[in-house]
């Protein structure tokens, strides 16, 4: 992997662990923050999110990771994150701006 990628992917897994358990943020606010689009961010996540909280990581609809509905359920509830009676992610009150993370 070339330096600026490598850069890339360590600004995105940066910006994924800084959220704070029991809350979200989607790909395209992280991609607002570390440049890019979202789709590069759910790439990056796709191939190198393993070790960080993937779950905190969902799309702008609250529904979670793709292929990884289960495991991330688990995961909000553990954590107390906001849900809705559909299974989705209660966005008003879980969504964190990494933009603004002092704002809690």
């Amino acid at each position: 992997m070339d330096a600026a990628k490598e850069e890339y992917v360590e600004r995105v897994l940066t910006c994924v662990e800084s959220v704070p358990a029991g809350r979200v943020t989607t790909y395209g606010a992280i991609a607002a923050v570390v440049g890019g689009g979202p789709r590069q961010v759910g790439s990056v996540m796709s191939h190198h999110g393993g070790p960080v909280p993937w779950w905190r990581v969902v799309r702008a609809d609250g529904s979670p990771p793709p292929c990884h509905d289960g495991e991330a359920a688990a995961h909000y509830r553990e954590e107390g994150t906001a849900l809705t009676g559909a299974g989705r992610i209660h966005m008003r009150e879980a969504f964190w701006d990494p933009a603004a993370p002092d704002e809690d």
